[in-house]
């Protein structure tokens, strides 16, 4: 969630900087992950200048271009090309100079440099307002109405303006701070300063609405307001309002939607804006459709609802809205709307939560029906809507407020001792220091005595339920830090431990990996269920009972699901060669129980190394990898394992690594289907270790022995096989006959072709031999050397080449 420093100082007089409202906000329970500067307008413009355009023509070599002499300011016009169809001799323009950087609208920020440009000189570029951030057009150039002198910094032309934004990581139970007035209010207790409120009008035209509202259901809609206006202008919303969106990373749409998104985002009471003359029959009813109804929603896809989601229908029956969730298509506003209907509604959690999960939603008013809105912020939330559209769209209010509330929801009372807070705190606070700071909570205390008091809790703190919650308020206003811990502490427990220690193992070949040149990556353990309906990896998937975006509705079922994100992401910034490893786990429902598999992953994708003088650069291909993975299973303590080709569909071809039987891991080239999904169009190789197997087969004693002092003896054979026969066949052989001489082989050529016999291969293989304790004779070796070729003669049908 996004809160904007300058708005929280609308709600509250501070003088702290946003590293320290950080820190307290964090102190309070908001907890604080980042802070982000934003510019009104990025970069400032720096570098951009205005121009004078001085001559225009034609380019010579493109129809659709122009080279133009600009002056900006400099004692020599600027030879500057430009494809904008309305470019002209006599233009005031925006030049971005050379070696500027310039922030577009959409993508990323780019410098400007000198370059020819379909061989004419081009020194700078003439800009349309979305190349530099000012807006949204792209259809030619800005021209420019302005008296100042050619080579002014365009920035005197624009008011600019910068803020602060939160990224705070709210957690489930905070409902209540789902906005910047919630955000305000714990610094309120936290300063013990009272907040400044929007002025707003309560609008009693003593006009009974033309709108009827009928609500069905009233524990699923316990308050539904709204009130009627006619005659407004939809627009573009002004400045000030636009800024403030953006800051918070919100697109402006126009005014009414705008003002939609400020009431949300400002005091944390959703509302939604219907177009009046598509409400049918001028009744608005709140209800449930029949079970598979078809219903468009604001985002034009096609939705079949349940029988129990609860929706705002008009008076023939049709949906307008999922209630709390997404609107419906047909009843928005348009450019074309003059009279809405502003609705804000209470809305209860538990129906909100079920309709939004099976539909894959989670929107900016699910996401706080979700968490328990203020059911006595509805009519505040339509005044202050109301009294913008006034302001920004004009228009009159033609009703009173429709405010249907049969049963009011009442404020918590909970009854609490002065002791519950002095054992749970571990340390005693005057009692006047615990009713004042719920006082400032908004959590009124009545019944004081000596011995404890009563809290009326109001209803927008839907997670203050019980004495501990009283407790849990008090301490984070005080602030976690206040609380001294004793200087000795004591134990007559000790942990046992495990033979081996995980974390080692993973730090041990972390380092190998990242002395191969790869670097870890740490992806979500959540993913989009689209990748899994478009490539589907292992069982089932789990779905997320409250997922937070649509694209995080489901728990990995592969690995490289998340991996191929980070690789892509690589890849689209100019970073194409690339070798990742990731210690991760994924989830599964094969049966009736949950299953976790533990995974080493390792991906290599791109050319070995960047090129340079001295070396070519060449593609990874699945050897280099497969000598990774191998070297390191080796560096591990596993020796002995064996290799084998199976059929997986994540992989066009792969092998699996077996020890005694049980799959280490598999390493392969990725199917180019799954690296199409994510628009990747290199070739991507991985291999995929079980991390559970591994660790139980790691051995961590490593036998260090002298050179031997007697030397080593290398002997080659050329053999004629069948297509179908494996190195590792050949090998697996070779150790099996001799155990006692043969220290290593080496495959250094492979050959098919017209020279041999159709469906045969030829492989030159090196065997080394040595005996540690005295030097080979001719005799020794020319024995082992016959019996490897008498073997392969008789096992695999060779033909040794002599």
């Amino acid at each position: 969630m996004k809160i904007s420093y300058n708005w929280l100082k609308e709600y509250i007089d501070f003088t702290q900087n946003p590293e320290e409202i950080g820190e307290i906000l964090t102190q309070t329970g908001l907890e604080v992950e980042g802070i982000e500067k934003v510019e009104k307008i990025p970069g400032g413009l720096e570098g951009v200048v205005i121009g004078e355009v001085k001559s225009c023509g034609q380019h010579p070599n493109a129809d659709k271009l122009k080279v133009t002499k600009v002056d900006i300011g400099t004692d020599k016009l600027s030879d500057i090309v430009c494809g904008a169809p309305n470019v002209a001799k006599g233009q005031k323009v925006l030049v971005a100079t050379v070696n500027s950087t310039i922030y577009p609208t959409k993508g990323e920020p780019f410098k400007i440099k000198k370059a020819k440009i379909r061989g004419e000189v081009s020194e700078g570029m003439i800009c349309a307002e979305d190349e530099i951030g000012l807006g949204t057009e792209h259809d030619g150039i800005m021209v420019l109405d302005t008296n100042l002198p050619n080579g002014t910094p365009a920035i005197q032309l624009f008011e600019t303006g910068e803020d602060h934004v939160f990224e705070i990581g709210l957690t489930p139970n905070r409902g209540d701070a789902t906005s910047h007035l919630g955000a305000a209010r714990d610094l309120k207790a936290f300063f013990k300063k009272e907040l400044t409120l929007p002025t707003v009008n309560d609008f009693n035209t003593k006009k009974e609405s033309p709108i009827k509202v009928t609500v069905e259901d009233h524990e699923a809609c316990p308050r539904f307001s709204g009130i009627y206006i006619k005659g407004i202008e939809v627009k573009p919303s002004p400045d000030w309002l636009q800024w403030k969106l953006r800051s918070i990373g919100l697109e402006p749409i126009n005014n009414i939607v705008d003002i939609s998104n400020y009431v949300l985002h400002s005091i944390g009471q959703p509302n939604h804006m219907y177009d009046a003359d598509e409400i049918k029959e001028n009744k608005i009813i709140v209800k449930r459709l029949a079970k598979k109804t078809k219903f468009v929603t604001l985002d034009e896809k096609e939705r079949e609802l349940t029988d129990k989601d609860l929706m705002v229908c008009n008076g023939k029956s049709e949906g307008m809205c999922i209630a709390g969730v997404f609107g419906g298509l047909k009843s928005g506003v348009k450019d074309s709307t003059k009279n809405i209907f502003v609705e804000s509604a209470y809305w209860h959690p538990d129906g909100i939560r079920s309709t939004a999960q099976h539909h894959g939603l989670s929107t900016d008013a699910s996401f706080r029906y979700e968490r328990g809105a203020d059911p006595e912020m509805t009519v505040p939330a339509v005044n202050l809507a109301t009294s913008l559209i006034l302001e920004l769209a004009g228009g009159e209010v033609s009703s009173d407020m429709v405010d249907i509330y049969p049963n009011k929801i009442e404020p918590k009372e909970i009854d609490i001792a002065f002791q519950n807070f002095h054992w749970i705190i571990g340390k005693k606070l005057p009692n006047e220091q615990i009713t004042e700071i719920l006082n400032w909570l908004d959590i009124r205390t009545e019944n004081i005595t000596d011995t404890g008091f009563k809290a009326i809790v109001p209803p927008y703190r839907s997670d203050v339920t019980r004495p501990a919650d009283l407790v849990e308020e008090v301490l984070r206003i005080y602030g976690f830090n206040e609380i001294e811990l004793d200087t000795e502490f004591s134990t007559d427990y000790l942990a046992e431990f495990d033979e081996y220690e995980p974390y080692r193992i993973q730090e041990d070949l972390s380092k190998f990996l990242a002395g191969k040149g790869f670097s870890e990556i740490l992806t979500n353990s959540l993913t989009s269920p689209e990748y899994f309906k478009k490539f589907p990896l292992g069982d089932d998937p789990i779905s997320m009972l409250n997922p937070s975006s649509e694209d995080l509705a489901i728990l990995k079922t592969s690995p490289v699901y998340t991996a191929l994100q980070s690789i892509a992401y690589n890849i689209n910034r100019k970073n194409p060669n690339l070798k990742f490893f990731e210690f991760g786990r994924t989830y599964e429902k094969p049966g009736k129980e949950y299953q976790e598999i533990e995974w080493l992953s390792v991906y290599m994708t791109g050319d070995t190394m960047d090129g340079n003088w001295l070396d070519k650069n060449r593609q990874v291909n699945f050897h280099d990898l497969s000598n990774v993975i191998q070297s390191m299973l080796k560096y591990a303590g596993i020796r002995k394992f064996t290799s084998e080709p199976e059929e997986n569909p994540q992989f066009l071809y792969e092998l699996t690594f077996k020890k005694n039987g049980q799959s280490i891991g598999t390493i392969g080239k990725l199917n180019d289907t799954l690296l199409r999904m994510y628009g990747i169009k290199q070739e991507v190789y991985c291999a995929q270790l079980n991390w559970d197997f591994l660790q139980k087969i790691y051995k961590s004693d490593i036998a260090f022995e002298p050179i031997p002092k007697y030397p080593e003896v290398k002997r080659d054979l050329s053999l004629v096989i069948d297509k179908k026969v494996s190195y590792a066949q050949i090998e697996d052989l070779a150790f099996k006959q001799e155990k006692k001489l043969l220290n290593r082989i080496n495959l250094f050529s492979v050959y098919e072709g017209e020279k041999i016999e159709k469906g045969k291969k030829a492989y030159a293989i090196s065997f080394f031999l040595q005996d540690k304790f005295k030097t080979l004779t001719d005799k020794q070796i020319d024995r082992t050397m016959n019996g490897l070729m008498s073997l392969y003669e008789r096992e695999l049908g060779a033909v040794i080449r002599k």
